[in-house]
C-alpha cells in the first residue's frame, strides 16, 4: 500500500503563490493517475488537477491557467504549483493515487486571505 504525505500548505495572501508537495512511498510510475483534490468547508471534495503515468494532465476549470501539476520521478513526488490564488481556493488539499487501491494523503490546509 502506497503512503502519501502532503506538505506545503499554509496561509497566503490573495494573488500569492504556493507549492504543494505529495511524497509517495514508492515510484509514482506504478500509479496510473495521481491527483490533487480539495475540500472546502461545506462542500464536496473536488478534483483540482491530475497527472497520468504518461504525463498527461487535466485541471478543473476553476484553476485552469493558474495551477500546474508536475512531478519529479527521482523524488517520487508530485507537486501542485498554485499561482494567482483566490480566497475561494481556500480548502484542505489532498493528494490521491487512484490505485488499486485508491489512497489518500492526510491533507494539507491552504488558506487564502488578506
Amino acid at each position: 500500500q502506497v503512503q502519501l504525505v502532503e506538505s506545503g500548505g499554509g496561509l497566503v495572501q490573495p494573488g500569492g503563490s504556493l507549492r504543494l508537495s505529495c511524497a509517495a512511498s514508492g515510484s509514482i510510475l506504478r500509479i496510473n493517475t495521481m491527483g490533487w483534490y480539495r475540500q472546502a468547508p461545506g462542500k464536496q471534495r473536488e478534483l483540482v488537477a491530475a497527472i497520468t503515468t504518461g504525463g498527461s494532465t487535466n485541471y478543473a476549470d476553476s484553476v485552469k491557467g493558474r495551477f500546474t501539476i508536475f512531478r519529479d520521478i527521482t523524488k517520487n513526488t508530485v507537486y501542485l504549483r498554485m499561482n494567482s490564488l483566490k480566497p475561494e481556493d481556500t480548502a484542505v488539499y489532498y493528494c490521491n493515487a487512484n490505485g488499486p487501491p485508491p489512497t489518500w494523503g492526510q491533507g494539507t490546509p491552504v488558506t487564502v486571505s488578506s
